[in-house]
């Protein structure tokens, strides 16, 4: 018997053909997908607006999946991380980061991470496995459905989380085909709604998927740079051996922006590693001509890290380049530290094997052929 389908794993125009060949029509297609996003639904007996006897059709070829926080965590700041555990096993974590009445939602793309980035506790895990469009998706309904649950109240479901961002665990752009397929499910009007300057998609830089990107759906490109020079990057960043700075930035100029968007630049500050005020100005230099506001991150440190944040005066130091060479520049505060929700911090296992941790250019090119488009 074949396998049930995840009707959360299909978009609108997917749900539609699905529909039409149990000879629904498109109309009920449309109805069953925005049952499908609304809180509260569960499961085909939840879908009360569905009529009988077609919640039974679709329960004898579909299903429905969803995700339960296995654990949920509040920083002093008031930042939640939320841990859920897959239906085989690996563990993934999301954060919502409350702010001026406003919610982020940092979401996660995969089951760790094979990019080998050394700052980062996730990479520590190698890669477990890509998530589904579903798994990725049911991380928003299940933050909506907490919220809700404590006490937080909104005019509409979309209201409660305003912002998204492709921040968690993963290389978003490493699971291509996956991340594209969950962006129109959540930016569907039919849908949860999301509009494009709501939504944000991190890389560490896999180029051909920002170029692919940028032609196939419209949404924020926020890119983790941490060095303004090769040899730094390599360093610290495996990936950058694969696609190099100079290919990484032209990939970035090329990238579509509607007026007045821009490019958002992560620029983690390591002592003694990225932080001199020759960096700065070499990363002036190499930003010119880019749309773009540079947000510098204070490092956090872990025992795990053999690094350490960079000084006080000299984030100020560098940030007063950046800012006489006419560059918007924010100093973004850590938020969640003290739950292992911050930037970098999050990891649900021990270190992985060496090579998953520090991957070949081999295993890197075949994560970007594997997983998406060419």
């Amino acid at each position: 018997m074949p396998e049930r389908i995840d009707l959360k794993n299909l978009t609108l125009g997917q749900l539609t053909d699905f529909c039409l060949g149990l000879g629904l029509p498109a109309a009920r297609a449309r109805q069953i997908f925005a049952t499908l996003y609304r809180p509260g639904t569960s499961g085909f007996a939840t879908m009360r607006t569905i009529k009988r006897e077609v919640r039974a059709l679709l329960a004898a070829h579909a299903c429905i999946s969803s995700l339960e926080p296995v654990q949920v965590e509040q920083s002093s700041d008031g930042t939640v991380k939320y841990a859920f555990r897959l239906h085989d096993g690996p563990l993934i974590e999301s954060v919502l980061i409350p702010q001026n009445g406003r919610h982020t939602l940092c979401i996660s793309s995969q089951a760790g991470c094979a990019m080998g980035c050394r700052f980062c506790l996730t990479a520590t895990m190698g890669l477990q496995r890509n998530l589904t469009p579903a798994e990725i998706v049911n991380q928003v309904l299940a933050v909506q459905g907490h919220m809700i649950q404590t006490g937080v109240v909104r005019a509409t479901p979309r209201q409660l989380i305003d912002n998204l961002v492709f921040m968690g665990m993963g290389e978003p752009l490493a699971n291509y085909d996956n991340l594209l397929t969950s962006l129109h499910i959540l930016m569907d009007e039919h849908g949860l709604g999301f509009s494009e300057r709501r939504v944000t998609v991190s890389t560490c830089g896999l180029v051909p998927r920002i170029a692919a990107l940028g032609r196939d759906i419209r949404v924020n490109l926020a890119v983790s740079l941490h060095a303004a020079d090769d040899a730094t990057r390599n360093h610290l960043m495996p990936v950058n051996r694969i696609y190099g700075l100079d290919a990484l930035l032209a990939a970035c100029r090329q990238y579509p922006l509607a007026h007045k968007r821009i490019i958002f630049f992560a620029y983690l500050l390591i002592k003694g590693v990225n932080d001199t005020e020759s960096d700065a100005r070499r990363l002036a230099e190499k930003l010119q001509g880019i749309p773009c506001r540079i947000n510098l991150l204070a490092y956090n440190e872990s025992e795990e890290s053999p690094y350490q944040c960079a000084e006080g005066q000299t984030i100020k130091a560098f940030q007063d380049i950046l800012h006489q060479a006419g560059y918007r520049t924010l100093l973004r505060n850590s938020r969640g530290a003290d739950i292992a929700a911050a930037c970098g911090q999050l990891a649900t296992s021990g270190p992985a094997a060496e090579s998953a941790c520090n991957p070949t250019p081999g295993m890197l090119r075949r994560q970007d052929q594997t997983h998406g488009r060419p």
